[in-house]
């Protein structure tokens, strides 16, 4: 019976191996020989970061993967991580001038090609900059936090990340599946930043481990990247049963904790239709729940989820319940998750985000029998980070000049979940990687303007 026991275990463990094994060397050279190598590609101006994908690509068929690689890089310090999370469809592949007569280029694959050889073979691909003696602190070891200090560190400045986790990486180390995004990419891209000599302060939380006082004298500039907080609470009754799950941490805990049985032949619902609401219901397919639904108060076309996420989370069985919304969780006498009352929703007049809101359909209440609840609606700000520091904000979305990042206080900055949200950009990994390259040179920029006036 043990033996049958681990086997099941063993099974469930390499369901979170990686779906895609990536190109063969044979598709790669046969795939980089297919773009034309665009003059005024515009594959470069639908990527944030601005990579010169024709260049990288040009590399990968003549055979050059550290250039290949560095390109890829140079422009997105998060590279690697990208190749594998980025919506390329709605972006760089999305704009190739291939679309209009056969199939655009899998810029993505290429991506991915090219950084995976570097990983493989221990590359470091960076240098840092002569020093210039100015120190900037960090707040958060993210993508935007790391691609803030690798510009930083190769300018020549003294570069520290505070981070709160015991690695650092953001989301890309803890926030989505290991099956689309191992750990170790994001940790090797981690340590192209910390062989710059970026002093990353891991199990560090500002405003506990230390003050936001004491960065603020220690340091010339600040910047803040930090991510977002937990999943806000469902305000209905039920949410503290033993079997209702956080979506951040119940994602997190599949990368960080030990595969268990505890999922085996359950049943799950997901509340909530983005990103991470497709990652733990994926998650919870291959931890061997034999039913997941997702119960979104709105329909398909209002989700938040890419599209291909969307199409990944159907091939894995899981159930859609769209409008559809949770009134109260119902436990079983030993305090633990048995159901789920939900009510059917109908869409009226659009808000003001342009979706239109749901309301409740009447005398619509029903039953669902599950054994886990996974709350993934969304994720709440570090509210009291944001005012240690004394900074503006709209509801934890902090205030900046969007041309400099720079907030209501002249040395700090800030880029990243901190700045997304009411009208500001939309929350994606590479977004966030390009964010964090423009503080940088921001920072840059105007330590040089004051060095110009005054000499």
């Amino acid at each position: 019976m043990k033996e049958v026991f681990q086997t099941e275990i063993e099974r469930l463990k390499s369901n979170f191996e990686e779906v895609d094994t990536g190109l063969s060397n044979q598709e790669a050279l046969e795939e980089s020989n297919r773009c034309l190598y665009c003059y005024d590609a515009p594959c470069i101006q639908a990527c944030p970061t601005g990579i010169d994908i024709p260049s990288f690509i040009k590399k990968i068929s003549t055979g050059n993967l550290k250039g290949s690689a560095k390109t890829i890089m140079a422009a997105n310090p998060v590279g690697a991580s990208c190749a594998r999370v980025c919506p390329t469809e709605e972006l760089c592949e999305g704009a190739c001038v291939l679309n209009s007569s056969t199939k655009p280029i899998m810029i993505g694959n290429l991506q991915r090609y090219a950084t995976d050889w570097a990983i493989r073979n221990g590359q470091e691909l960076f240098s840092k900059g002569p020093q210039n003696g100015i120190s900037v602190a960090i707040i958060g070891g993210g993508p935007a936090g790391l691609s803030a200090a690798r510009e930083l560190a190769l300018l020549g400045y003294t570069v520290t990340i505070f981070e709160a986790e015991e690695k650092a990486g953001g989301l890309n180390s803890y926030g989505i599946v290991s099956f689309r995004l191992p750990q170790a990419i994001s940790f090797w891209e981690v340590s192209q930043v910390e062989k710059l000599d970026v002093d990353i302060k891991t199990n560090t939380r500002v405003g506990k481990d230390i003050s936001a006082r004491e960065i603020t004298e220690n340091f010339d500039f600040i910047i803040l990247a930090a991510g977002m907080a937990n999943v806000p609470s469902l305000g209905i009754e039920g949410e503290n049963l033993e079997g209702v799950y956080d979506a951040i941490e119940f994602v997190k805990n599949t990368k960080t904790s030990e595969i268990t049985d505890a999922f085996l032949n359950k049943k799950a619902v997901v509340i909530g239709a983005g990103n991470t609401a497709i990652d733990a219901a994926t998650c919870s397919v291959r931890l061997g729940a034999q039913n997941v639904k997702i119960l979104y108060r709105r329909t398909a076309e209002e989700m938040t989820a890419y599209d291909f996420e969307y199409e990944f989370a159907k091939q894995e069985g899981v159930e859609f319940r769209w409008l559809t919304a949770p009134k109260r969780i119902v436990g079983n006498p030993e305090g633990k998750v048995k159901a789920i009352e939900c009510v059917k929703m109908k869409l009226g007049e659009p808000g003001p985000d342009g979706r239109c809101r749901p309301t409740v359909v009447e005398n619509s209440e029903f039953l669902i029998e599950t054994d886990a609840v996974i709350k993934a609606i969304g994720q709440s700000r570090h509210l009291s980070l944001i005012e240690q520091f004394g900074l503006q904000h709209d509801g934890g979305v902090v205030k900046i000049d969007p041309l400099t990042y720079k907030t209501s206080n002249q040395k700090i900055f800030a880029c990243g979940d901190v700045i997304f949200g009411k009208g500001q950009g939309e929350a994606m990994v590479v977004s966030a990687a390009n964010q964090g390259k423009k503080v940088a040179h921001a920072i840059h920029q105007s330590l040089a303007k004051a060095d110009s006036v005054t000499a």
